[in-house]
């Protein structure tokens, strides 16, 4: 949301003291780990290689697809998972091996459907790890840009079909994720009741023009669950860091929640602290403070 007034300041709040030993570290990428240049910085290369040899796992949990994370992420060191689709999916990230799948239901999906006709927002589709839209919409912003979120991205990672709808409806058992997207926050804010409302789905958001539609337990949260129950972590040993609503649940639900300087959407009022930017080494200053003191 570049532009936008935000308080870049770090908040060490007073309140907030941990005596423990973190064992895992989940991290958002954009708005978190990955800067808005989408690198990640050498000191927190660093720090993910410090957590490496101190046997802290370090797990990428965010909003996109498998398909989409970045080769900077893919090839980083002491990275081992992915949780991807805003928690429908777990993944070994060297050799992709899945490890848990959590999908939308048959009738939310239906619903979906007629919620995109109903509202007239483009929707994105995530399948077996890919983002699918419209080809009207990708041609749109090949053609016009986008002016509330990247047009290279959406270029890069998005794949166009003729009927995004159709596609969806086709495999509609092993839907991961739905974006809504809307062109203005008044659309999106007119329209949120409705989606909102959807029985037996998960809603939140990832930037400000977007509703994201996961299954009934789908969270970045129950997956973190799953996987600590794999690793044999405990609450009281995991830190969450992130940026966005669809980041809250994890970062309330770990022993140090951290929201970014750059956070939003009232994020940081679920944080137990708020660290720099993510432009400015937010994610190892965390770290380095919690988990390698």
């Amino acid at each position: 949301m570049k532009g936008a007034a935000f308080s870049f300041i770090v908040r060490d709040m007073k309140d907030f003291k941990y005596d423990g030993t973190i064992k895992l570290i989940a991290l958002d990428l954009d708005g978190t780990t990955l800067t808005d240049d989408r690198e990640i910085s050498p000191r927190t290369i660093n720090a993910f290689i410090e957590c490496e040899k101190r046997g802290i796992h370090v797990v990428v949990s965010t909003g996109r697809t498998y398909s989409t994370l970045p080769e900077n992420v893919t090839e980083a060191p002491g990275l081992e998972y992915a949780i991807t689709s805003n928690g429908a999916h777990i993944n070994r990230i060297k050799s992709g091996e899945s490890l848990y799948d959590n999908f939308l239901e048959a009738s939310a999906v239906e619903e979906v459907a007629k919620l995109k006709e109903a509202t007239g927002a483009y929707i994105e589709v995530f399948i077996d790890g890919i983002a699918y839209t419209d080809q009207s919409y990708y041609d749109d912003v090949k053609e016009n840009g986008c002016s509330y979120r990247s047009a290279e991205y959406v270029l890069w990672s998005r794949h166009p079909v003729p009927d995004v709808t159709q596609l969806m409806l086709q495999n509609k058992e092993k839907i991961e994720n739905v974006n809504f997207i809307f062109e203005t926050l008044e659309q999106l804010e007119m329209h949120r009741p409705k989606i909102e409302a959807m029985a037996n789905a998960t809603i939140t958001s990832s930037f400000p023009n977007n509703l994201e539609v996961g299954g009934p337990t789908t969270s970045k949260k129950t997956a973190l669950i799953e996987l600590m129950r794999m690793l044999g972590v405990d609450r009281s040993e995991l830190m969450c860091c992130g940026d966005a609503p669809n980041d809250v649940q994890m970062i309330e639900y770990a022993a140090v929640g951290v929201a970014m300087g750059n956070a939003w959407g009232g994020t940081k009022d679920h944080a137990d602290y708020i660290t720099d930017t993510n432009d400015n080494d937010g994610v190892a200053k965390a770290i380095e403070k919690f988990a390698l003191k």
